[in-house]
């Protein structure tokens, strides 16, 4: 008599695994800081992986404090198109299931990151942003991470923000401050702390990455690359089993 509800529980738990790959959002984080970083120190302050920063330092520049505009400029629409590839193929996958939808989205974000390394490492030493391999190295490392923007957006799992980290840190703070300081409804403390594992683990990669990326270019050039690149592909194949429909419990 006891099988039923022991079964529905198996399944709901089995639902929940096959959502998303194990420790995704931490990986898709430290990706994100990796590259972010990198590209950074490469292209003379350049973000990839978010506009916000961009759209600063431009502002700066047009008020006579920073320099090598036009990479920056471009990479706003460049990251626009990563977007627009990222929806097109999604579009055209609808009917094929989450898993395939991702496994496709990490091959795209993965052939343009690899492009982005090509370009860079053709283009080493740069040392002047405005020319064209410089140009076309940084709008392709802006468009893998704009394909990377819209892929939890798109894929509609349950994933965290992992390109920008104000809004996790802000969350953790304060579910931080409601676990510490306030002895309320159990319910929502529990929500709290649920929240607060989940927050936690892509914070920490993307500042792991962040400074592993930073190592990378040091002692590889646009080499070091080669290591998102790899998670990228990992994810990919591990995707694949991802996103089976929803048991009714």
């Amino acid at each position: 008599m006891q099988q039923g509800p022991v079964g529905a529980g198996a399944d709901a738990r089995l639902t929940t695994q096959r959502e998303h790959v194990p420790g995704e959002d931490m990986w898709l984080a430290t990706i994100a800081g990796y590259v972010d970083t990198l590209g950074f120190v490469a292209l003379f302050g350049l973000f990839t992986a978010h506009v916000t920063g961009n759209f600063i330092l431009i502002g700066s520049g047009l008020a006579g404090a920073g320099h090598d505009l036009l990479i920056k400029w471009l990479a706003f629409p460049a990251f626009v198109a990563g977007i627009v590839f990222a929806c097109a193929l999604d579009d055209g996958l609808l009917r094929r299931g989450h898993g395939v939808r991702a496994c496709a989205l990490y091959v795209l974000q993965a052939a343009l990151l690899a492009a982005f390394m090509v370009a860079g490492a053709l283009a080493a030493p740069v040392t002047d942003s405005g020319a064209p391999m410089a140009t076309a190295c940084g709008m392709l490392g802006a468009a893998a991470m704009g394909v990377q923007n819209a892929h939890g957006r798109l894929t509609t799992r349950s994933v965290v923000a992992n390109t920008v980290m104000t809004g996790n840190v802000t969350q953790a703070v304060i579910d931080a401050f409601d676990l510490l300081f306030r002895s309320g409804d159990p319910t929502a403390r529990h929500a709290a702390r649920s929240r607060l594992l989940r927050t936690l683990p892509p914070v920490a990669g993307f500042a792991i990455g962040a400074s592993v990326g930073a190592a990378g270019y040091l002692f590889a050039s646009f080499w070091a690359l080669l290591l998102p690149l790899a998670a990228l592909c990992a994810l990919a194949m591990l995707s694949r089993k991802t996103g089976a429909p929803q048991t009714a419990i």
